[in-house]
């Protein structure tokens, strides 16, 4: 065992405050990494509020990060001491089930195991995640990141999960060059989704509540956006996305949106992870043959998709790095939805909390 330190919430209604724990020695298959930034998902601010109503206390949030390996047991054979590598949202799973046979751990039918608010089997001890100093994770659900990615490596951190979130959708139903693709939401997710699809060779378009996000999604790629609170715009664009990907973090109406699907259409809900806050109305479904779906995070080999493809495109997320001694203002602003895009801590600054 070795010792570790983070940032935890000790309760429901609890601060996050540093934290005091142990990690396990890496064994023959595992990978001891030294955590240098860490993302703030909105999952984060859900858990530990018990939003979900399955957290496990102490909470050590974080499941975006990024750094460099320091150790590696006997039997690792893809990492070495030095290399500049990632863990998301899982850090294990069943490994024999169909859905982990056909590469899709993160509908492991035994559930998989999530990098923070586990419990670890067999034995229940609860998973910490990346608001800590290290981290010691099984070869299998460690990731590569580019070299190329190398000099922005506090960007690259949201690619774990809000990269791989948008992602997984995005390329399983196939969007691509022709397609007219809307993002609802230009948040944390909805940002990466928007140059990931640009970069994909879709029109896209931003559909959002507040217009003065116009000039930013038009920087990104972004070829029109849409004022959803306006009636009159909503309707000038109706039946014209093949492919739309809502973003947004709470409980929503979907049928709005419903609406702008072309025949055949397909809307993905990835931000949302609670019942609808109305009924979908099936005759706009049934009418023209739209479908409404979920998508759940993404694989570890889609999760590798997605940092070679923003290698690859130069793509990482628009970030405001802060010092984990701020995370609770962090928390605060996330649920008021005044952070632009993501939080990212710095984890250096933890040296702080030790000395």
């Amino acid at each position: 065992m070795s010792a570790a330190i983070g940032y935890a919430a000790k309760s429901v209604n609890a601060k996050l405050v540093p934290f005091h724990f142990e990690r396990r020695s890496p064994g023959a298959h595992d990978v001891a990494i030294h955590i240098e930034y860490c993302g703030v998902c909105h999952s984060d601010v859900h858990q530990v509020r018990n939003d979900w109503k399955n957290s496990l206390y102490p909470c050590v949030p974080g499941h975006e990060i990024v750094g460099r390996v320091t150790a590696v047991g006997n039997k690792v054979t893809k990492y070495q001491v030095g290399d500049l590598v990632g863990v998301g949202c899982m850090v294990d799973s069943c490994q024999h089930c169909a859905s982990c046979a056909e590469g899709e751990e993160q509908y492991c039918e035994n559930g998989m195991l999530a990098t923070y608010n586990g419990p670890f089997k067999p034995d229940g001890t609860n998973t910490y995640g990346g608001y800590s100093d290290h981290l010691v994770v099984t070869e299998k659900f460690v990731l590569s990141v580019p070299t190329s990615l190398g000099a922005r490596l506090q960007g690259v951190a949201p690619l774990l999960c809000a990269g791989v979130t948008t992602y997984s959708p995005l390329k399983h139903w196939k969007v691509g060059p022709g397609q007219k693709v809307a993002i609802v939401g230009l948040g944390g997710l909805g940002h990466v989704a928007v140059k990931l699809a640009v970069a994909m060779g879709a029109e896209v378009t931003v559909i959002t509540t507040s217009m003065d996000k116009e000039d930013r999604a038009r920087e990104i790629g972004a070829h029109d956006v849409i004022y959803s609170k306006n009636p009159a715009a909503m309707l000038k664009h109706a039946e014209k996305f093949d492919f739309i990907l809502s973003t947004i973090p709470v409980a929503h109406d979907v049928n709005p949106y419903i609406e702008l699907l072309k025949r055949d259409g397909n809307i993905v809900l990835v931000g949302v992870l609670e019942p609808l806050a109305a009924g979908t109305n099936n005759m706009l479904v049934a009418s023209k043959r739209r479908s409404v779906a979920g998508s759940f995070i993404g694989s570890l080999a889609e999760t590798q998709e997605v940092l070679d493809f923003c290698g690859k495109h130069g793509i990482t997320a628009d970030v405001e790095l802060i010092d984990i001694q701020d995370i609770n203002k962090a928390f605060a602003d996330v649920e008021k939805g005044k952070v632009p895009f993501r939080f990212v801590i710095d984890m250096a600054t933890l040296a702080a909390v030790k000395e």
